[in-house]
């Protein structure tokens, strides 16, 4: 299904994106991310939404962004609409989807693990659900010999007869490699592509591929920018967040886009184990990233071994610091500002947010979760009995804590539609690991959720989806 085009994703286009159909080119008073991180920031604060910068009765709000981003600056993005409008078509015609962060549809993985460090835009062509999968992410270098080229589709081959999703880059050489041992076994690929999306996209090898729900292609870059070291090395980082596990097959020493998207993974993201090829001949880069926690790929060679892979537990991830945030969000996206109950209904909630939400819990900074849990508390005191249903919810003591347990329940069993692991949980609710585990640890218990290992992570029982 392809995304509906959104009214904050198009604002969000306004401010960040070039508009240029079938071109590269930037225009100079483009939003960087940093900028357009700030006046997200800024619109939340003030409880609006990027769309809101559209509407018929914005110049209060662009006067009230002034301190944020020149008022003056923001009118010419906004006026942009005619462009926008062409691009659209332009895109459109060639079936690629675009999302933003503001958006139902975007990648749960990314939202949980950067917050507001996510991309803001995500451009697309293919079968959107298959970034939800998780698998291997397979990266190395360009320049390689055909030995590891073989390796590597074997490695792609593998994954598919496991059932596993194989992620990587597109580029020449390990990407390329992976990617189409696992096609060619008629296994499922997310492409995270640094440059060229539209045309890689418009490949007749791909076509079928991606029409079939095979293979997806995403970028955070304009579908036309050309080849930029700077972005390469910065989407190295959605390659892993996408993945449960990952192997880099080659890589220098001290240089390259595949030695700083594996150190920065292992050194300060820490998002999911990070494996290295250990047997043919090695290399230093290869042994350096052993001594930095990097563990020796085991080779397997069934689809049972090749599972135990995704076992390791994953380390705790340093997710990126966001201000103001809910302790409980509904899993909201960052550039949307919270919202009462009644504007679930108006044009700026995507289709497939209508549906029953769970409560919000926000802790403000004046107060502590203790205070918070109080008056959780003190208000079902004051509501009518709820009947009972399939889920009940026991407290056997009226105490702050299982108050507060009661919303973390409703909250945890909205994220778990789709299998997430502890710590991608944890993130999600900016709670510690320790805490997340023991929350999802009881619901287990309580035989509200169950821990599955395709894909791995804990998700709502069965027979309590359709309660949700």
């Amino acid at each position: 299904m392809t995304p509906a085009l959104s009214p904050n994703t198009q604002a969000i286009l306004l401010l960040t994106a070039p508009l240029i159909a079938g071109r590269g080119a930037s225009t100079p008073d483009l939003l960087s991310p940093g900028e357009y991180k700030r006046l997200a920031r800024h619109l939340r604060e003030m409880q609006r939404q990027p769309a809101d910068l559209v509407s018929p009765d914005a110049a209060e709000l662009l006067r009230a962004c002034q301190p944020v981003i020149d008022e003056n600056r923001l009118q010419r993005l906004l006026g942009r609409g005619f462009l926008l409008s062409q691009v659209i078509e332009h895109w459109q015609a060639r079936a690629i989807w675009v999302i933003s962060r503001a958006d139902a549809e975007y990648p749960r993985r990314l939202k949980a693990r950067f917050r507001e460090d996510a991309p803001a835009m995500l451009y697309g062509c293919g079968d959107i659900s298959l970034l939800e999968t998780g698998g291997l992410a397979v990266v190395g270098s360009r320049h390689v010999d055909d030995t590891l080229i073989d390796y590597t589709m074997n490695v792609g081959r593998l994954a598919a007869r496991a059932g596993r999703t194989l992620v990587s880059g597109g580029a020449k050489g390990i990407d390329q490699a992976a990617m189409r041992g696992a096609l060619e076994a008629g296994g499922k690929v997310s492409g995270v592509l640094a440059d060229s999306l539209e045309k890689t996209a418009m490949n007749r090898e791909h076509r079928n591929l991606l029409l079939d729900g095979q293979l997806v292609l995403i970028s955070p870059y304009d579908p036309s920018a050309g080849f930029n070291v700077g972005n390469a090395m910065q989407r190295n980082k959605l390659i892993y967040a996408l993945a449960d596990a990952s192997l880099v097959v080659s890589s220098d020493l001290n240089k390259g886009g595949t030695w700083a998207g594996a150190t920065e993974q292992l050194d300060k993201l820490k998002l999911v184990p990070v494996y290295v090829r250990s047997t043919g001949v090695l290399s230093a880069g290869l042994d350096a990233l052993r001594s930095k926690g990097a563990m020796p790929w085991p080779n397997p060679q069934d689809v049972e071994a090749f599972d135990a892979v995704f076992d390791v537990a994953m380390p705790t991830p340093s997710a990126s610091p966001q201000s103001g945030l809910a302790l409980f969000s509904n899993d909201g996206p960052p550039d949307v500002a919270p919202t009462s109950p009644a504007m679930h209904d108006t044009v700026l909630v995507p289709e497939v947010a209508k549906e029953p939400l769970p409560p919000v819990v926000t802790v403000p900074e004046d107060q502590s979760v203790v205070q918070v849990a109080d008056e959780v508390l003190s208000m079902t005191h004051e509501s009518e009995p709820k009947p009972e249903t399939d889920n009940p919810v026991v407290l056997t003591e009226s105490t702050p804590a299982n108050a507060l347990f009661a919303a973390v329940r409703d909250v945890i069993q909205g994220l778990l539609k789709i299998p997430m692991k502890d710590a991608e949980v944890a993130a999600a609710l900016d709670v510690s690991n320790a805490q997340a585990k023991a929350w999802l640890q009881r619901l287990v218990d309580e035989g509200v959720l169950e821990k599955q290992k395709k894909p791995a992570g804990y998700i709502v029982k069965q027979s309590r989806l359709f309660d949700l």
